[in-house]
């Protein structure tokens, strides 16, 4: 109903299934990209894209194919691992089965989402070299073969450019050369963040200039309010007009592909019957099963027997079926503790105990029952809190408001528009009633720079800038008592987070629930601990162990003398050292999405062996990251002093409940030219006494190359299914694409000589190995 009569695309989130209520829920990315299967992929590519399109949805803003080469970036989760082949491969499953069905795919986010440590949208620095071998192929692979008709950049810079205006990567790379068709799209507000964050811009109107006119199509912007901040550069002819006409261009053609003008609408009833369908959640029990990658299993200790006649099942991750980030409510979501009640019926007793949880509640923010000020004769809970734009309270204030609680993170923004981001200091007071008498901590999390003063008596300071730390003060209270309260703060670089807390009504008492865990422990025939981690967007870890007393929880469990079985719930790796070796069996779950818990039940008694293999390199320790395995060799060694530089779990790791044996390797041919293909052969064979799928994997190693080359590269990969003794011939083509690299000049060539070809179940498990020669080619040019 625009004037023109030119409809919307309507657009949503879609990781891993629509973020709408009534959509189904498959595992999170990483979990699906555990599977090592491009065909399950399709299929849940097909429902994901049925339920969105029925919907009128008709452009999704995933997947998000960057890849996840430090597993601290807490959107590892969204993502198909470190590999770009798999990443490739497992996103052009996906976005094929969008594109196919009219639904435009928004692989994100371009090019590289995390900087240094991990941490999100930091600042890049990388070569083209790097780009092009690792963080390009996926996006390429994307437009090339996929067809999706849009891309999202990323909120940090390259080389100093956001990304989001950045014209080497939007119109240089992907409109010129790679001749991309379709339509840019910022992230949320990125397209401000040229002026308020990266300080490349002087106001919102240059940064709409530069964003359109360096190759951006669509601003995304949530808030409405924000809108007239990006229209002035249009309305008052800032931007180049051959920059808009193809901006434009580019979403029309989409809009006409889609057949938008001539039906904006959908049927809701056919929404009703493609949404939440019986065949989907089967669908999404099996992607979960697929899904499982289990980590160890000494004695036997899984599958587990319903001959258990009792098993307790600790941990609150057991209960709460979490789907993890990007995810719509879910449709009857299916927990681990029901799932295992379902598959046992009453053959087994589960009885549960949650455990300490993921998080130790220490000290709360101080409520704003216990607060109140007086403004205008009226009494209102809070703080009263007087803002000064300079670090030393001098003058009137610029701002005078009352704030409920003291609980700030001022860390892209300033506490108001009139006051410079990194220079103010403020002074909150009012009176503070205690909820009971006793002795009680009292004190600030967050930045240093404070001082707290209780009836005009200096409680706690730290007055000189250095660090975000906790520091709590014990002070006697009486009940109903009121107490003169003044805090007083000041930050003169910005980045600023302040928190008033207290431990007053804090039931510190996870000592006791890991001791109730025990006693349940005790009580039963086996142990099945239920941990998980907490990550997800702008939720860097710097740790990767369990979160609070998770890893005191296994110890004490284990040390029972029950069989124990660790589950880990979450998206990305843990660290292990401190317990690894106290339980026989570790299963990796991910986040197993609606029937999660049934998949979970299925897998754990034997229905299914278990057969995912990680798409991430699980470290020792943080101190080794980033760590991945197709890195290039180093000029000395890997190992650290006091560590090695080996990998807790390597790239593509998974064992199963049955063996299996590789033999027979042939080659067709041995010795090709430089645009000729070979082909591998051979056999896998089950020696187990269980049906089971292995992931069979090729990886491929230039010997000698012009430049510098990984170690090895994972090239390819099958799951197949065996029976017992079953023997299947595998094969794999050898393309030149597969033995190409990029010389100095970063000229795609294949360059004569040896390739080292090698099958095996992990990038170190490593069962067969041969050569392929590519000849020289002796034609003399002239």
């Amino acid at each position: 109903e625009t004037r023109l009569g030119i409809p919307i695309i309507a657009f949503d989130e879609a990781l891993h299934g629509l973020v709408r209520e009534g959509a189904t829920a498959f595992p999170q990315s990483i979990g699906l990209a555990a599977t090592w299967d491009t065909t399950l992929m399709h299929k849940v590519g097909h429902a994901i894209a049925m339920e969105t399109k029925t919907r009128g949805i008709r452009q999704i803003l995933s997947p998000v194919v960057n890849i996840a080469r430090d597993v601290r970036w807490g959107r590892t989760e969204e993502t198909y691992g470190e590999d770009p082949f798999l990443t490739s491969m497992m996103g052009l499953s996906y976005m094929s089965e969008l594109e196919k069905m009219g639904v435009i795919a928004t692989p994100k986010h371009f090019a590289a989402n995390f900087g240094d440590g991990g941490r999100d949208s930091y600042p890049i620095h990388f070569n083209e070299r790097l780009l092009e071998e690792i963080y390009f192929p996926a996006f390429k692979t994307a437009f090339k073969q996929a067809g999706a008709r849009s891309v999202m950049t990323s909120y940090n810079t390259l080389d100093g450019s956001p990304c989001t205006a950045n014209a080497w990567l939007l119109r240089k790379k992907l409109k010129d050369e790679w001749k991309f068709k379709g339509f840019s799209i910022s992230d949320a507000g990125a397209t401000g963040g040229a002026n308020v964050l990266h300080f490349t811009t002087a106001d919102y109107a240059e940064s709409t200039k530069n964003a359109i006119e360096n190759g951006l199509d669509v601003i995304f912007q949530t808030s409405y309010d924000h809108y007239p901040l990006f229209w002035k550069a249009f309305e008052t002819g800032m931007v180049n007009q051959k920059a808009i006409d193809d901006a434009v261009r580019r979403v029309l053609r989409a809009k006409f592909e889609l057949g938008l003008f001539e039906h904006p609408y959908v049927d809701p009833a056919l929404a009703e019957k493609n949404n939440g369908t019986e065949a989907t959640r089967v669908l999404a029990k099996q992607a979960a099963i697929e899904s499982f990658v289990l980590l160890k299993n000494e004695k036997n200790t899984l599958p587990l027997s319903l001959d258990t006649k009792s098993v307790a099942v600790i941990g609150t991750d057991a209960v709460e079926a979490r789907l993890g980030g990007y995810s719509g409510p879910g449709i009857r979501k299916v927990s681990i503790l029901n799932g295992l009640k379902n598959f046992a019926g009453d053959r087994v007793q589960f009885n549960y105990a949650p455990g300490c949880g993921r998080e130790t509640v220490e000290y709360v923010t101080i409520p704003s029952t216990n607060l109140y000020t007086v403004e205008n004769g009226v009494k209102k809970n809070g703080l009263k809190g007087e803002y000064f734009d300079n670090i030393s309270f001098e003058g009137q204030p610029k701002v005078t408001r009352t704030d409920e609680q003291i609980q700030f993170g001022w860390t892209l923004f300033s506490p108001h528009e009139s006051i410079p981001y990194d220079w103010y200091s403020v002074r909150w007071t009012g009176k503070l009633v205690a909820p009971d008498s006793g002795t009680f901590k009292i004190g600030i999390e967050g930045n240093d720079g404070y001082r707290i003063y209780i009836n005009n008596q200096l409680i706690s300071e730290s007055w000189s800038k250095e660090t975000f730390r906790t520091i709590l003060k014990d002070f006697t209270f009486e009940k109903g008592k009121e107490y003169d309260l003044k805090v007083e703060y000041y930050e003169p670089a910005g980045n600023a987070r302040v928190r008033l807390v207290w431990n007053a009504g804090v039931q510190n008492d996870w000592k006791d629930k890991i001791d109730q865990a025990v006693n349940v422990a005790k009580q039963n025939d086996l142990a099945l601990v239920v941990v998980g981690i907490n990550e997800g967007e702008f939720n860097d870890r710097a740790l990767l162990s369990l979160p609070g007393h998770q890893e005191e929880l296994i110890r004490a469990v284990a040390a029972t003398g029950k069989p124990t079985v660790v589950v880990l719930v979450g998206g990305s790796a843990i660290t292990m050292t401190n317990w690894r070796d106290l339980v026989p069996s570790i299963l990796d779950v991910w986040y197993p999405g609606d029937a999660g818990g049934d998949a979970v039940a299925e897998v754990l008694y034997g229905k299914y062996s278990p057969a995912g293999r990680l798409p991430i390199t699980f470290p020792v320790h943080e101190g080794q990251l980033p760590l991945y395995y197709n890195h290039k060799p180093t000029g000395r060694g890997d190992d650290y002093t006091n560590l090695t530089g080996q990998p807790m779990y390597p790239f593509g790791f998974g064992l199963s409940y049955t063996t299996f044996a590789y033999s027979d390797l042939k080659f067709e041919k041995q010795v090709i030219g430089k645009n000729e293909k070979t082909t591998v052969h051979f056999k896998v064979k089950n020696t187990g006494d269980r049906t089971g799928d292995e992931v069979v994997q090729l990886y491929i190693r230039d010997v000698l190359a012009s430049v510098a080359r990984p170690l090895t590269e994972l090239k390819g990969f099958k799951r197949i299914s065996l029976k017992s003794g079953e023997e299947k011939e595998v094969s794999f083509d050898i393309t030149p694409e597969m033995l190409s690299m990029l010389d100095v000049n970063l000229k795609k060539v294949v360059e004569p000589g040896d390739f080292r070809i090698m099958i095996g179940a992990s990038s170190k498990d490593i069962r067969l190995r041969g050569f392929v020669t590519v000849k020289q080619d002796l034609r003399k040019t002239k």
